[in-house]
């Protein structure tokens, strides 16, 4: 089974995706990976290779097309990222989301910084991306029409969270 999982940053999606591969034993890439991955090769940041992505279109592209081969390639697999779920052909596609409020109290947990600052660091990265994604690829990234399920990953726990897709990808199982 393919499934792709996305959201905006701090939603919850890397936890998501992670306790959801251990519960079923499908392996998982992420796009976040790879763009702090490639981000760490331009020895800049998560905003300033965020900012050089918006004239690189290239960068999108790669990323976007390692996805889509990679699943291709799969029988079962877990592919997490903002927009997987365009490019993947998946049997189920999940969006998480959280309020900013969260999504900045959680990133600034994580990476230890104050909340103020991961929530402008949020709409500022946020802004960015929208554009991108507008610009190269034609994608609203506000629009849920090619998700299956949106998930208010606030209103859970983050287990509650991989159960229900759990629950749904036996649901699909049982359809096919």
């Amino acid at each position: 089974m393919i499934i792709t999982i996305g959201g905006p940053a701090g939603s919850g999606t890397s936890t998501t995706t992670k306790l959801l591969s251990e519960k079923n034993g499908i392996p998982y890439i992420s796009a976040g990976d790879v763009f702090r991955q490639m981000a760490a090769e331009m020895d800049m940041d998560i905003l300033e290779f965020s900012k050089f992505a918006e004239g690189n279109i290239e960068i999108d592209q790669e990323i976007d097309q390692r996805q889509a081969r990679i699943a291709s390639e799969s029988e079962d697999l877990i592919v997490e990222g903002r927009l997987s779920a365009h490019f993947v052909d998946a049997d189920l596609k999940v969006w998480c989301n959280a309020p900013l409020d969260v999504r900045a109290e959680r990133i600034s947990q994580r990476e230890n910084k104050p909340v103020d600052v991961a929530r402008e660091e949020i709409i500022t990265r946020e802004e960015s991306e929208a554009q991108r994604y507008l610009e190269i690829h034609q994608i609203d990234i506000n629009n849920m029409d090619v998700y299956d399920i949106v998930i208010n990953t606030h209103a859970f726990k983050a287990d509650s969270v991989a159960e229900i897709i759990v629950k749904v990808t036996e649901v699909i199982r049982c359809q096919q």
